[in-house]
């Protein structure tokens, strides 16, 4: 018997990763992919670190009796049932920057593949064939690119292209223009941006917002020349759309390392000779594996520590005080609620902190909102220890204010934001009853009382009759079931807004529908899954 905490490698890591950990741990092994080998294994781990080929399910959890941390060796989590792990208070962290080198890396080789006609060349010269007039491609230097997403990787794309002597545009709606300009980018709306590239490498994060963002109409926008690449999430690209545009030579060609359903092993694309693709190898170096292997120990460490965790996606490690801990996930939606109100990202942003919970250290719920406003904004994993660097990034000034009065409220947390024309996006979110149920009460100076479920509107329009029944009447023939609506109004016949909490996300059409049948001055969908 031991008393160290006891570590389970279930996949294959660098010795880095172990060394990491150091001496203070006792390091056991099993093949995690195997769950007759894995459940047993995990019974009486402290800590579990992981790849992708593990599956660190409800299941897993129940069978584990004293785990409290998963570490994924990597960025996604999609084999780690986080909500499971919310609720079993275990801490999952992953390793968000251990990537994007790499990632940035295959886009410009994806891009000078697709360039060069490489893919093709190789086969033929492998088959006997020298095809050297065939395959003549084109050069990037003084050709202008568009990066679809300034984020991380976006960025590092871009400064590696500018090397190359291109021109570099950008679209993203979060990075102010002055910010980019000092990246020595030039932002641009989507439509400019496709009209203008001869190249274009995309780097968001994949949201219901971004799913299918480059579809058949806007591929119809792009030069013929166009050489486009998507390394970043696959969906984001309609793959269909880009099929029969390359297929008929409305853009020139692909470079692929994402697909919208994965392992992606048979696709019409893989049949075309201008598309270079790869089955997800963006992080798929010895350096970056390296990278997130030392990470993720290092946050075990902390973790079983006691200590604060920067990298941990769901429950925070660290001091916070009992009564602090139920606002940081209702500070954290409230924070995401912000960003698909306002619509951009804020040049001031205020976390504003009311009532008893003064009494602690709050400085954990700036974190949070920031981690909330920026979480659908970029393409990293956002953290609290980079959600601050993000918001210096976009130019961003954060302000925590705290107040012991709250004139309605026991508790009360306000994110309050100046956009870039001047005016102001506020919500607030409180908890109620000894079940501590989150409630949004605010938003835009508006009274409501609601549930921040996971998919949200809300509508503001000229008060009027008859407009709420108009506005169920098309979510209903939409096929969207309304779980609560709230309507509140600056004055009788001033402007009012509609708050509401659907079961589903709302489809754009039937947002544009909604729009037009209320004349709606502002219309915005939120979705916190």
């Amino acid at each position: 018997m031991t008393d160290r905490p006891v570590v389970l490698i279930a996949e294959e890591l660098s010795p880095a990763t172990v060394e990491a950990l150091g001496p203070d741990f006792e390091i056991r092994h099993c093949n995690g992919a195997d769950r007759a080998e894995l459940l047993p294994a995990i019974a009486d781990v402290d800590a579990i670190l992981v790849r992708s080929a593990t599956k660190v399910d409800a299941e897993a959890l129940a069978a584990a009796g004293r785990l409290k941390v998963v570490a994924r060796a990597g960025v996604g989590l999609d084999n780690v049932d986080v909500k499971a792990a919310t609720q079993a208070g275990v801490m999952v962290v992953n390793a968000p920057t251990s990537n994007i080198v790499s990632a940035a890396e295959l886009a410009v080789a994806l891009m000078l593949a697709a360039a060069r006609n490489l893919a093709p060349a190789h086969a033929a010269l492998k088959n006997g064939e020298w095809k050297r007039s065939k395959y003549s491609g084109i050069e990037l230097y003084e050709k202008t690119v568009g990066i679809v997403g300034l984020g991380r990787i976006g960025l590092l794309v871009a400064q590696r292209l500018s090397a190359f002597g291109m021109n570099v545009v950008a679209y993203d709606p979060y990075v102010q223009a002055g910010r980019a300009a000092q990246m020595g980018v030039r932002l641009v709306d989507l439509d400019t941006l496709l009209a203008e590239s001869d190249f274009m490498s995309v780097h968001l994060p994949k949201t219901p917002e971004t799913a299918g963002l480059i579809g058949a109409d806007q591929l119809a926008k792009a030069k013929s020349s166009l050489v486009l690449v998507n390394a970043a999430r696959g969906g984001i690209v309609d793959e269909a759309a880009l099929f029969d545009a390359l297929k008929t030579g409305r853009i020139a060609a692909a470079g692929l390392d994402v697909f919208a359903k994965e392992p992606c092993t048979d696709s019409p694309l893989f049949e075309l000779e201008n598309v270079v693709a790869t089955p997800h190898l963006g992080a798929s170096t010895d350096e970056a594996q390296e990278k997130a292997g030392i990470a993720v120990a290092r946050s075990v460490r902390l973790a079983l520590a006691g200590e604060l965790v920067p990298d941990a996606v769901n429950v925070q490690g660290g001091v916070i005080a009992e009564d602090v801990r139920p606002g940081i996930p209702l500070t954290e939606k409230l924070g995401q609620i912000f960003t698909g109100v306002a619509g951009e990202v804020a040049q001031q942003l205020d976390v504003e902190v009311r009532g008893e919970i003064t009494d602690h250290d709050v400085k954990v719920l700036e974190l949070a909102a920031l981690k909330g406003v920026f979480s659908s904004v970029v393409e990293d994993q956002v953290s609290y220890v980079n959600a601050p660097l993000l918001a210096a990034e976009r130019g961003t000034a954060v302000r925590l204010v705290t107040d012991a009065e709250s004139p309605d409220h026991r508790n009360l947390i306000t994110i309050r934001g100046t956009l870039a024309d001047g005016s102001q996006v506020s919500v607030s979110g409180t908890l109620v009853g000894i079940h501590q149920r989150e409630r949004l009460v605010e938003v835009n100076g508006y009274d409501i009382d609601i549930e921040p479920t996971d998919h949200l509107a809300f509508f503001t329009y000229d008060d009027r009759p008859g407009m709420v029944g108009t506005v169920g009447q098309i979510l209903g023939d939409a096929q969207v079931n309304i779980a609560g609506m709230q309507v509140s109004r600056d004055t009788k016949g001033g402007q009012a807004l509609v708050a509401l909490s659907v079961d589903s996300a709302i489809p754009a059409e039937t947002l544009s529908d909604i729009e037009n049948a209320i004349s709606a001055t502002s219309i915005r969908a939120v979705d916190l899954v």
